[in-house]
């Protein structure tokens, strides 16, 4: 059960990090709630690593990647916007 949760809500996020990357277009994504959840991702992780359980540590390293590739995004859009 727990590898198919962690895959069913890993795969959910990656046609929005995909479409991200292709179309540069952030415009609809809040930073202050992108880095709460990239950061909230990342306890995941942590947690994860700490009991020792894969599924949790295989699905959250992968979304942990994809809302940090996100994050990074909007802060080059808002950093190229402010100059």
């Amino acid at each position: 059960m727990g590898y198919c949760a962690a895959f069913l809500t890993t795969i959910a996020f990656l046609p929005q990090a995909v479409r991200s990357w292709r179309t540069k277009d952030l415009s609809g994504i809040a930073f202050g709630m992108y880095a709460l959840f990239t950061f909230g991702v990342g306890l995941w992780l942590i947690y994860g690593l700490i009991i020792e359980k894969l599924p949790l540590i295989l699905a959250n390293a992968l979304t942990f990647i994809l809302a940090l590739s996100i994050l990074f995004l909007k802060l080059r859009r808002i950093s190229t916007q402010r100059k």
